[in-house]
C-alpha cells in the first residue's frame, strides 16, 4: 500500500500544473494586474511547498515517482508517511488510526484553495451560541475534527440567510453497517438545530461504474440503504433523497451543473486528484462532477427555485473531501458558492483503526442487519484489544485505550461523557478487564441496533417513494 506522502505530493504537482494553466489563461484573456499578480503568487507558493516537500524543484515533465516500500522506511519515519487516505482506501500502520491533525497539515499544503481547519472550541461554543443547544457528542469528542468555512455558514445563519445540507451515500451492498451511520447521525443533529432542507445523494451510478454490478443492482442497493438512512429519523418534510440514476434523467438543472463543472476541471486534475489511470473507464473520470453538483442549490430547482447563491454545508468523512476540494476550486469559476465542509474521523474495523470498517469483510463489521448474539460473537471474538497479555499484567499495567477497538466504538456510540470517562480511567488504571470493556460496548451496541432495526421495518416502499419523489420542501425560497 502507498504511503501518503506522494499521494498528497502527486496532488501538489498536478495543481501546480492546473495553476499554471490558469496564469496563462488570464494573461491570454489579458485579466487585471492584481489578479494575474495572485495567480502568480500562488503559483510561487505551490512551488515552494512541492520543493519543501519533495526536497527537489518542480519539474512540470517529472512528476513524482513511486513510493518506496513500507519495510524500508528508516527509523525516523513518521506516521504521517504511513498513512494513505483516499475516497476508495484508507489505511495506516499505526495501531491508533489515522493521524488526523498531520492529515489536516497535510491538507494545509494547499493553503489558499484547499484549506482545512481544526474544529476547535471556539467553533463548537459558537455553535452552541448559534443553536442553543448543546454540542453534539460527535463534535465534543473530535469525531467531526475538521471544517471548512464552517464559520462562514454560521455568519450567514445568524445573519437569517439560509443554507442547506448535503451528504450522501455510495450503495455498494444491500447492508450497510454501523459505520455508515456516523455522518447520518451527525446530519440528522445538524437538521434538528439549524432546521434546514437536507438533500441525500445516493450514488448507484458510482458503484455500478467501480463494481461488478448491474444497473439494477445498484438502484436495488440505493433503495435498501435509503431505507436504513430514513430509519434514521429524518424529517420527510424537510428532507429529499435522490439516485443519481433517476434525478439526473429528470433534472435539467442537475444535468446543467455536472456539465458546467466537467467543463472547468481538466482530465489532468482528476488524474492527480484521484489517481484514474488510462485504463479507467470513461465514467469513473467524469463521475466526480455528479458528486459535486448536489453542492449548488439549483441543482434542486424544486426546493430552491432558480437561486444560486444558498450555501451548502457537507457532513462527510475526511476520505470524500477531495470531490470538495475539487468542487470548491470551480465553484468561483461558474458563479456559484463554495460549499462548507465538516469532516469526520473513519469508524475503524474491528481488527483495528489501521482500516476503516469495510462492508466486503464480514468480520471487519457490524452490519445493521446482525442479531444481538452475532454483535457479541463480533465483539468478542474479532474487537482489537488494548490489553494485556495476562490478567495480572493488565492489572499491574492497565489497558491502551488508544487503541482498543471497543473503546473506539465507545467514544462513538456511549453519549454519556461521565460514563465513558469512568471506562476509560478503570481500563487504563486496570481496575477493567478487556472482557468487561467489550461487555460493555456490547451492552450499547446491541439495543441501538435493534431498535434501529425496528424503525426500519416501519419504512415502506411508499415511504420511500415520497422521499425520493422531486418535490417542494417545507421551506420558501424567492
Amino acid at each position: 500500500m502507498p504511503n501518503s506522502e506522494p499521494a498528497s505530493l502527486l496532488e501538489l504537482f498536478n495543481s501546480i500544473a492546473t495553476q499554471g494553466e490558469l496564469v496563462r489563461s488570464l494573461k491570454a484573456g489579458n485579466a487585471s494586474k492584481d489578479e494575474i499578480d495572485s495567480a502568480v503568487k500562488m503559483l510561487v507558493s505551490l512551488k515552494m511547498s512541492y520543493k519543501a516537500a519533495a526536497g527537489e524543484d518542480y519539474k512540470a515533465d517529472c512528476p513524482p515517482g513511486n513510493p518506496a516500500p513500507t519495510s524500508n522506511h528508516g527509523p525516523d519515519a513518521t506516521e504521517a508517511e504511513e498513512d494513505f487516505v483516499d475516497p476508495w482506501t484508507v489505511q495506516t500502520s499505526s495501531a491508533k488510526g489515522i493521524d488526523y491533525d498531520k492529515l489536516i497539515v497535510i491538507f494545509s499544503f494547499f493553503p489558499v484553495r484547499f484549506g482545512s481547519s481544526k474544529i476547535d472550541k471556539e467553533l463548537i461554543n459558537r455553535i452552541e451560541r448559534a443553536t442553543g443547544q448543546r454540542p453534539h457528542h460527535f463534535l465534543r469528542r473530535g469525531i467531526f475534527f475538521s471544517h471548512r468555512d464552517m464559520n462562514q455558514v454560521l455568519d450567514a445563519y445568524e445573519n437569517k440567510k439560509p443554507f442547506y445540507l448535503y451528504t450522501g451515500r455510495g450503495p455498494s451492498s444491500e447492508a450497510m453497517h454501523v459505520g455508515h451511520l456516523i455522518p447520518f447521525i451527525f446530519t440528522k443533529w445538524l437538521q434538528d438545530v439549524f432546521n434546514v432542507p437536507l438533500v441525500i445523494q445516493m450514488t448507484d451510478d458510482e458503484k455500478y461504474l467501480w463494481k461488478d454490478l448491474t444497473l439494477d443492482q445498484a438502484y436495488s442497493y440505493a433503495v435498501e440503504n435509503a431505507k436504513d438512512i430514513i430509519a434514521c429519523g429524518f424529517d420527510i418534510n424537510k428532507t429529499f433523497i435522490f439516485s443519481d440514476l433517476d434525478y439526473m434523467g429528470m433534472s435539467s438543472g442537475f444535468y446543467k451543473n455536472v456539465v458546467k463543472i466537467q467543463k472547468h476541471v481538466t482530465f489532468n486534475q482528476v488524474k492527480g486528484i484521484f489517481g484514474f489511470t488510462d485504463s479507467d473507464c470513461i465514467g469513473k473520470i467524469s463521475f466526480p462532477a455528479i458528486q459535486a453538483a448536489p453542492s449548488f442549490s439549483n441543482s434542486f430547482p424544486q426546493i430552491f427555485r432558480d437561486r444560486t447563491d444558498i450555501q451548502c454545508l457537507i457532513p462527510c468523512a475526511i476520505d470524500q473531501d477531495p470531490y470538495f476540494r475539487m468542487t470548491r476550486d470551480v465553484a468561483p469559476r461558474i458563479g456559484y458558492p463554495k460549499p462548507a465542509l465538516l469532516h469526520s474521523t473513519f469508524f475503524p474495523a474491528l481488527q483495528g483503526a489501521q482500516t476503516k470498517m469495510s462492508a466486503s469483510d464480514p468480520n471487519s463489521s457490524i452490519f445493521l442487519t446482525d442479531t444481538a448474539k452475532q454483535i457479541k460473537t463480533k465483539v468478542n471474538k474479532h474487537a482489537f484489544s488494548g490489553g494485556r497479555d495476562t490478567i495480572e499484567e493488565h492489572r499491574q499495567f492497565g489497558g491502551n485505550c488508544d487503541v482498543d477497538v471497543s473503546f473506539m466504538y465507545l467514544t462513538f456510540f456511549l453519549e454519556d461523557d461521565d460514563k465513558l470517562e469512568q471506562i476509560r480511567k478503570d481500563y487504563t488504571s486496570g481496575a477493567m478487564l478487556t472482557g468487561e470493556l467489550k461487555k460493555a460496548l456490547i451492552e450499547v451496541l446491541q439495543p441501538l441496533i435493534a431498535e434501529h432495526q425496528a424503525r426500519r421495518k416501519e419504512v415502506t416502499d411508499e415511504i420511500v417513494k415520497e422521499f425520493m419523489t422531486p418535490r417542494k420542501l417545507s421551506f420558501d425560497f424567492q
